[in-house]
């Protein structure tokens, strides 16, 4: 497969892009087990299928491998397009029946994940799906899906707001009744951009997850230090990171 087998495709609702994958093949990044690092299943030892391509460039990722150089990406070099059976015989290897899909974002890929997710939930796996937010999970997926790990994007990433906040996407998640909303924090000023977001799209506070921003353990404990505090003042949950905390920031953990 050459140069660009994955295309962009816009079908015109809030301007949110989906990948047309040939044959049903998913672009995946890697696949590994570990423990889940963050949210309300922190802890939880896991198998992680991530994804490749992301319709977002937040300047502190720490899994821009997945997108950095998606404009000139090679199947076979930057990711494996697999078919659903080979990524089924693989998560499925582990032993583990623990499932998080993650990326890039995954739901530019929901034709290609349908199966797949169909496949294992029939062997009883739990499956959560971490998500920026900007796209609206489709109904098949979501009843497949128990818990959607949503990330929307503050002023800190860099990225513009009407690419990185989609109310009607957020919305939709909201609705599914299986999403929890996890902010990343850098500093004091940015919760009350999330508080200004919670209010619009009246989300839950008791599904409000903060989480510190850093890419290294020393970064991470000292803002938790402080955010830790905001999160009791303000009724929030709070998540550490616990993959930079144990392993560091690197692939495959």
């Amino acid at each position: 497969m050459g140069l660009h087998p994955f295309r962009h495709t816009n079908p015109g609702v809030g301007g949110e892009k989906k990948i047309q994958t040939p044959d049903r093949k998913l672009p995946v990044s890697e696949i590994f087990l570990s423990i889940q690092g963050e949210g309300v299943h922190a802890g939880t030892p896991s198998v992680f299928l991530r994804t490749y391509f992301c319709n977002l460039s937040c300047t502190w990722c720490d899994t821009k491998y997945t997108w950095l150089n998606q404009a000139e990406s090679k199947e076979g070099v930057d990711y494996k397009s697999l078919e659903a059976r080979e990524v089924v015989r693989q998560i499925s290897g582990f032993h583990c029946g623990h499932l998080v899909v993650t990326g890039g974002e995954p739901l530019l890929h929901q034709e290609a994940l349908l199966p797949i997710l169909s496949d294992l939930k029939q062997n009883g796996f739990f499956i959560e799906v971490e998500t920026n937010g900007t796209m609206a999970p489709e109904p098949g997926l979501t009843a497949l899906v128990d818990c959607f790990n949503v990330s929307p994007k503050t002023s800190n990433s860099k990225v513009e707001q009407r690419l990185r906040v989609r109310e009607a996407s957020l919305s939709a998640l909201l609705r599914s009744r299986k999403a929890w909303f996890k902010f990343v924090i850098s500093e004091p000023a940015d919760i009350k951009e999330v508080e200004e977001l919670v209010g619009e799209l009246e989300l839950p506070q008791d599904r409000v997850i903060l989480m510190p921003e850093g890419t290294d353990a020393e970064a991470v404990l000292s803002r938790g230090a402080w955010l830790a505090g905001a999160c009791e003042e303000k009724g929030y949950r709070f998540s550490p990171r616990l993959q930079i905390l144990l392993f560091g920031n690197r692939r495959g953990t």
